[in-house]
């Protein structure tokens, strides 16, 4: 769908809220229309939008399963470095390596975390950029128009001031015409061609 079709679905949707009636502070709408018309909107927008939207949601699934599964093994790690204690006399090998696991999974963690940040930080500033082209199409868009309708109020207001002079020219033409008539048996001279009528 074009740009267009974003703009004309969000003006729907504003005029569907203007619609609504007012009860005390709330504003009752169409719950149905407005659910319709978000739905139009998501679908109306650019692919890039989209893909990006589900990107994010992808980075943020594969973030929290990744701290699930760095929770699960943090949590084996516990419980097998306390098994391990229970159950033999190198407490302090099992404890370093508990630690250790720790240690490397909360690193492992944290560096998935930045990279899910670094992409999505990318993906923000790039949706922004979108989102500044798109507006200043609008703009320039809106311009245009303008310029145009400018242009043909000129025309027209030309069209007017023409057929103004016309009409004084017209008046005045007449006004010497019937203004200015010569003694004649009739009293009506042709001032074309000066004859008598």
């Amino acid at each position: 769908m074009p740009q267009n079709g974003v703009y004309d679905l969000l003006k729907m949707l504003e005029i569907a809220l203007d619609e609504g009636y007012s009860v005390l502070k709330y504003t009752i709408v169409n719950k149905r229309e407005i659910e319709d018309l978000i739905d139009r909107i998501y679908a109306a927008l650019p692919n890039e939008v989209q893909e990006a939207r589900l990107f994010l949601k992808r980075k943020e699934e594969l973030q929290n399963e990744a701290q699930q599964k760095a929770a699960k093994i943090v949590q084996d790690a516990q419980a097998e470095a306390d098994r391990k204690l229970s159950e033999s006399d190198q407490i302090k090998a099992i404890e370093r390596e508990g630690v250790r696991i720790t240690n490397e999974v909360k690193d492992n963690c944290e560096k998935i975390k930045n990279i899910a940040i670094q992409d999505a930080d990318g993906i923000r500033l790039q949706a922004t950029d979108e989102a500044v082209k798109i507006r200043e199409g609008a703009e320039l868009y809106a311009e245009q128009v303008l310029t145009s309708l400018e242009g043909n109020l000129a025309q027209l207001q030309q069209v007017v001031k023409n057929g103004q002079i016309h009409l004084e020219q017209l008046r005045t033409d007449s006004v010497g015409k019937y203004s200015n008539p010569q003694d004649n048996s009739r009293g009506w001279v042709n001032n074309r061609d000066n004859k008598r009528l």
